[in-house]
């Protein structure tokens, strides 16, 4: 694993651009095992999920090249020999649950290793489950693995346990090829969960009420072989802002899909950031606003309350701990309630050994107290990607030398970010 030395507390200056989203990466690319067809996927980000995704179809017989440096295709007509599964890409990914959905037509049985991917506490498979048994699907969990048996599929309205993202794609795809209507209620509208239905609508898909929490699909017999272009990554997007905000640097972050940033923008700016959007346009899909934003130098206070996230429109769950290397920025005391994961939270302690004054109140929710003065340190990088993104913000915003260990969950989702951080003025070297 790759470590990071970082000279910090340099102001930054430049501009920066947003990449795909690892999240519909990771959805669009299981998807495409539904159409027994050619795929082609623009602006496929290079990254360690999509390379273990990547490694999970190849194991059962998806053929894919590289068209060029970001086009990726794929053919997925061929017999899958989910008997070869690669067992080391399933247990390094908790996206590999993407394949309960979108196999649910193609394949009767089949074993699926269990997953892992980010260290967030005991995270659940039951809503994954809840949803696809209304369409036939049968899951028994046993050690390591689920055994997968796909009955006679039927539409029907499925009420989703809890707004998950993942749950709500696992069933989007199972609904896709199952003849007649279905009604999804209480459905993730995140961003990923968009990019997805769109994807699936270019290859002959029947969706609508995308964007909201309740989807009718009118089954289709089968999908055609389409070409899509991934959308920008929300995410990333407010990484670099909260990275811009941290440091009280002039940067512009480009390609910023703004429907899924207008909360936590509106946050930053009741705090007293300044900035401004421009150049407000179509994603190159043609489905999403996307502008650029423009940070100015500012003085920061704290929140008048806490801050918290809830499913989409509410302020996204991945960006709430960008939140907290900002609020160390701020002068005043906040509340972050960080309810979703049972571990999260307690990550943002980390943030103690550079100066940060962070009180923990209870596994989920935590004071952060500002306006602190940060020094350089030696940390080992959470085994979580957003709370190791975090974790580096402030390292950047800390005066003096800082070495980040083991950085392998930050290379999951952000693509060549040593070099794009170069671009913008961060003293970062990467060492092996």
């Amino acid at each position: 694993m790759s470590s990071y030395i970082i000279q910090g507390g340099k102001p930054l200056k430049g501009t920066i651009t947003v990449n795909t989203a690892k999240n519909s990466a990771v959805a669009l690319l299981c998807a495409a095992t539904m159409v027994q067809g050619v795929v082609v996927l623009r602006d496929m980000p290079r990254i360690q999920e999509v390379e273990r995704i990547l490694e999970l179809l190849a194991s059962i017989g998806v053929k894919f090249s590289w068209k060029d440096k970001k086009t990726l295709q794929l053919n997925c007509s061929g017999k899958l020999h989910m008997e070869t599964i690669d067992k080391r890409a399933c247990r390094n990914t908790r996206a590999s649950l993407l394949l309960l959905g979108a196999l649910s037509a193609r394949v009767k049985e089949f074993k699926l290793y269990k997953s892992g991917g980010c260290k967030l506490g005991k995270r659940t498979v039951k809503p994954h489950l809840f949803a696809l048994e209304k369409f036939g699907v049968e899951v028994a969990s046993k050690p390591g693995y689920y055994e997968v048996k796909n009955k006679r599929q039927r539409a029907g309205t499925v009420i989703m346990y809890e707004a998950g993202d993942t749950p709500t794609e696992n069933a989007i795809m199972a609904a896709v090829l199952t003849p007649g209507r279905t009604t999804i209620k209480f459905a993730s509208a995140n961003y990923m969960v968009q990019d997805l239905c769109h994807f699936l609508i270019s290859a002959g898909a029947k969706i609508s009420g995308i964007g909201t929490t309740t989807l009718q699909i009118d089954g289709v017999k089968k999908l055609k072989k389409t070409e899509y272009n991934i959308m920008p990554d929300p995410i990333e997007a407010f990484a670099f802002v909260a990275l811009g905000v941290t440091t009280n640097s002039e940067i512009t972050i480009k390609n910023c899909p703004l429907d899924f940033l207008e909360l936590e923008l509106e946050k930053i700016k009741i705090m007293g950031q300044k900035f401004h959007l421009s150049k407000e346009r179509k994603s190159k899909n043609g489905n999403f606003r996307i502008a650029d934003i423009t940070l100015k130098k500012s003085q920061l206070v704290a929140l008048p309350d806490k801050i918290s996230c809830q499913p989409f429109p509410g302020l996204n769950i991945d960006n709430l701990p960008f939140f907290i290397p900002i609020l160390t920025q701020a002068k005043g005391r906040t509340l972050v309630h960080d309810w979703v994961y049972e571990n999260r939270a307690i990550y943002g302690l980390e943030l103690q050994k550079l100066g940060a004054e962070i009180y923990l109140i209870d596994p989920h929710r935590l004071f952060v107290e500002g306006k602190s003065k940060m020094m350089g340190a030696e940390l080992m990088c959470p085994p979580a990607i957003r709370p190791a993104v975090a974790v580096l913000i402030a390292m950047i915003a800390a005066k003096g030398k800082s070495l980040l260990r083991n950085c392998y969950p930050i290379e999951r989702g952000y693509e060549n970010i040593v070099s794009r951080l170069h671009d913008i003025g961060v003293d970062i070297e990467q060492v092996n």
